[in-house]
């Protein structure tokens, strides 16, 4: 008897100790959370205890990890349109746990989970962040029926452009070639087809995009004004799949499906427009060759080795081509190339290897080939300009325990840039101008501690260590500067070998995010980033085109760096149908490139002599609401602002009006559900007009009016104010499993209001002494649209 009761003290004591000894432990569990029905992974996917504050969000990649003291946990995985899922853990060690969620179209109301609500911009770190998924935009109008990406974020607060038909878009008064666009993580240079009508990104192959503003995570670099992150999808790895759709402009085909179930999966996605084969019947004579036309193709595929380790193939390739008879020839295009692999060392420890290659290019080719006779010589001129990266990205997610997580990693570059070959054909004989090209090593290391106490306080703070490196081969000029505002004047060049350094530069950009919540429904975010860009485009027109030059920063130019700072207030409705949020924003600019009056950027080898440094500053409030719950869904943003530029030489070297200002800016997006099979979209623009300079004053000279400007001051005036709306009916067909397919009617510009791309003079045709001002309307009048889009 004696015995047994020590034993069975014994055997207590030993309960005892191991239930105390596993008090004082923590494990991990982590894995990847993905899409039940197609496999592609699952990003923001909220994952916590209930009732705790305890909790954490996957990352981009879908990956997500969470410590907890050892025992028996109940988790719950949540996503607005997702049912949620809950499953019970019994941490006796590190666990790996895959999810797959199943889509619930008809959730109204989105999950809370660890006493917080579902992982919305309240609910984070990063300021001046939006997202956008697929679903989203495709709610939006659209321009000839067509779903559009950049349309999609120039509905946001702090984007606009410079008009229809523009390329690129401004973000915070910033120029276009300060966003850093990433496809897969590659680069993209040229964002727009047909001048700025459409994007270059195909809708059927974009899983989602992120569009930060400020704040920036130490991770991005290389631009000063926005990161726009577009992720593309990786495939159904459970059915094969089609999508397409028909419509009055392109039309567009994607097939995705498994190469192997569960483990492998690819998607190829092209669309290609006809407007060139529809007007074939009506071009006679020297036109009937003519060619105007875009295409491209996206691909992707991804392998699944085992739990710890994924690949990633991905690419790109798309042209414009535009071409007149026989005579005159243009073409541009970008092709990238990414291949990523995701290792899991740990249940702590992810990696994400990213190797990639970018090239944008372009040419124009003008000749005599129409008209000449058959024994007459050819002329004409060839002109050619490209850029190419090579690059690669190793970063690390480490997550140290439920309230601290660190993310460092490495980042470099290498430029060719092949700014300009001129090729001049007169009586057969070729005459060759050819710019030098040039080359340049951009390289960074990065780390960020995010710390999470608690629901109410969190900060992320850390830094970027840029080191930029121009390099031969190649010639480096030599300047005389002293005297603003006029071409400098040459005094030396010096040649140097093969990757011989010109110039360095080295810059440390500290990084800092911090958010308090007074409830789960009120909280404020400060954020500070200071940015870096050694990439710059050259152009004095109020567009950039897709002809313009890239340069690097070398001896003569320096990189541009900008300070921004930024405070902001958020807002959730309890019911979780609303947010609200209001920031402030100040961004001071170094170094940003302006130009002499009549300055040449056409193959000038001497270019540098006519940038001009200068400094920016912009500041302005930004107004955000949504509703995103129920048969009436959509969003409005208002954007109070001020961009301003001052450059030695230049408009009396004072503060003057960046031609990216805009005062007001206002869209109104809005979409309201009738039934399952019908929805109507209404999208709704208002902008301050554009700085724009125009003479104020003339001089009469020999009966002429000669007109000038007596202030000396650039973008002394206004265009007129932008304002556009555009309708979009969808009417969905008899959805089955097999089949489903969607009428998609819209109207833009549904009151046919004339904006103005710019305003130029012109001599009265009744009084040649007189001068009239006429506005050049890119757009002036409905434009219908007729899309079906189909999916089997």
């Amino acid at each position: 008897m004696k015995t047994t009761v020590i034993m069975w003290m014994s055997l207590l004591v030993t309960i005892l100790a191991v239930r105390s000894a596993m008090a004082q432990q923590r494990f991990t569990v982590s894995g990847y959370v993905k899409d039940k029905q197609n496999g592609e992974s699952l990003v923001g996917i909220s994952i916590g205890k209930p009732g705790t504050s305890t909790g954490t969000v996957t990352n981009q990649y879908g990956f997500y990890s969470l410590t907890l003291p050892a025992g028996a946990h109940e988790l719950q995985f949540s996503f607005i349109g997702y049912a949620p899922y809950k499953v019970t853990v019994d941490l006796t060690s590190n666990k790996t746990l895959d999810v797959r969620m199943e889509g619930n179209s008809s959730q109204l109301n989105e999950i809370t989970i660890n006493g917080q609500k579902q992982e919305k911009p309240i609910n984070t770190l990063n300021t001046s962040i939006n997202k956008l998924d697929i679903a989203q935009m495709k709610k939006m109008p659209t321009f000839m029926g067509e779903v559009d990406v950049l349309r999609s974020i120039q509905t946001l607060p702090g984007v606009t452009t410079v008009g229809e038909g523009s390329s690129g878009f401004n973000v915070r008064g910033g120029n276009s070639d300060e966003n850093l666009i990433i496809l897969d993580e590659a680069p993209v240079y040229n964002s727009t087809h047909m001048l700025g009508f459409f994007s270059v990104f195909n809708p059927d192959a974009v899983k989602g995009l992120d569009l930060i503003k400020g704040g920036f995570p130490s991770e991005y670099g290389g631009r000063i004004s926005s990161v726009l992150d577009i992720r593309m999808k990786d495939g159904n790895d459970q059915a094969f799949n089609v999508n397409g759709g028909i419509g009055n402009i392109f039309s567009r085909l994607s097939v995705e499906g498994p190469l192997v179930k569960d483990k492998s999966s690819f998607i190829v996605a092209a669309r290609r427009s006809y407007i060139d084969i529809l007007m074939k019947p009506f071009m006679k004579g020297d036109m009937k060759d003519t060619k105007l036309n875009f295409y491209d193709v996206t691909a992707k595929a991804h392998y699944k080795f085992n739990k710890n380790n994924s690949l990633f193939v991905s690419g790109y390739f798309g042209r414009d081509v535009f071409g007149f008879g026989k005579d005159v020839n243009m073409n541009w295009g970008n092709t990238t190339a990414t291949i990523r692999w995701n290792h899991v060392f740990s249940n702590r420890l992810f990696l994400n290897l990213t190797t990639y290659y970018t090239k944008y290019d372009y040419s124009l080719d003008f000749s005599n080939e129409s008209k000449k006779e058959a024994n007459e010589a050819k002329q004409g001129y060839k002109w050619t300009s490209n850029i190419i990266n090579y690059g690669l990205k190793p970063s690390f997610s480490y997550y140290i325990n439920s309230t601290n997580s660190l993310y460092f990693g490495v980042q470099g570059v290498y430029y060719t840039f092949k700014p300009g070959k001129g090729v001049g054909t007169e009586a057969g004989v070729d005459r060759v101008k050819e710019l030098t090209d040039k080359h340049a090593l951009e390289s960074a290391v990065y780390i960020d501690h995010e710390y999470k106490p608690g629901k109410k306080f969190g900060i992320r703070y850390g830094g970027r260590l840029s080191a930029y490196q121009y390099l031969g081969k190649g010639t480096a000029y030599y300047f005389n500067d002293t005297t603003p505002g006029i071409r400098k004047t040459l005094t030396g060049s010096k040649e140097y070998g093969n990757n011989e350094l010109i110039k360095g530069y080295y810059y440390f950009e500290p990084r800092i995010s911090a958010r308090y919540a007074f409830s789960d429904q009120h909280a404020v975010k400060l954020a500070y980033a200071r940015t870096t860009q050694f990439m710059h485009q050259l152009s004095n027109t109020a567009s950039p085109t897709p002809l313009d030059i890239w340069t690097p920063s070398t001896n003569n130019i320096q990189p541009m760096v900008a300070d921004q700072y930024t405070a902001g207030y958020f807002y959730n409705s309890p019911n979780d149908k609303y947010e609200f949020s209001a920031e402030v924003f100040y961004k001071k600019t170094d170094h940003q490139l302006d130009y002499i009056d009549n300055a040449d950027l056409q193959l000038n080898q001497y270019i540098e002599a006519d940038l001009l440094p200068s400094e920016g500053r912009a500041y302005g409030l930004e107004l955000y609401a949504k509703k995103d719950v129920g048969k009436t869904t959509g969003w409005i943003s208002y954007t109070l602002s001020r961009t301003e530029r001052k450059t030695p030489g230049i408009s009396l070297s004072e503060w003057h009006l960046n031609r990216y200002d805009r005062t007001h800016n206002l869209n109104l997006v809005v979409t309201h559900t009738f039934t399952k099979r019908t929805s109507l979209s209404a999208n709704w623009v208002y902008a301050t007009g554009a700085p724009a300079t125009f003479a104020d004053n003339r001089l009469e000279f020999q009966g002429w009016d000669v007109p000038y400007n007596s202030t000396e001051k650039r973008n002394n005036y206004r265009l007129p104010a932008f304002h556009r709306l555009d309708l979009s009916l969808t009417l969905k067909g008899k959805q089955t499993k097999r089949w489903k397919g969607e009428w998609v009617f819209s109207l833009y510009n549904v009151y046919g209001r004339r904006n103005a791309y710019t305003i130029y003079f012109k001599q009265n045709d009744d009084d040649p002494t007189k001068r009239e001002s006429v506005r050049l309307s890119i757009i002036g009048s409905i434009i219908p649209g007729i899309t079906y889009n189909f999916k089997f």
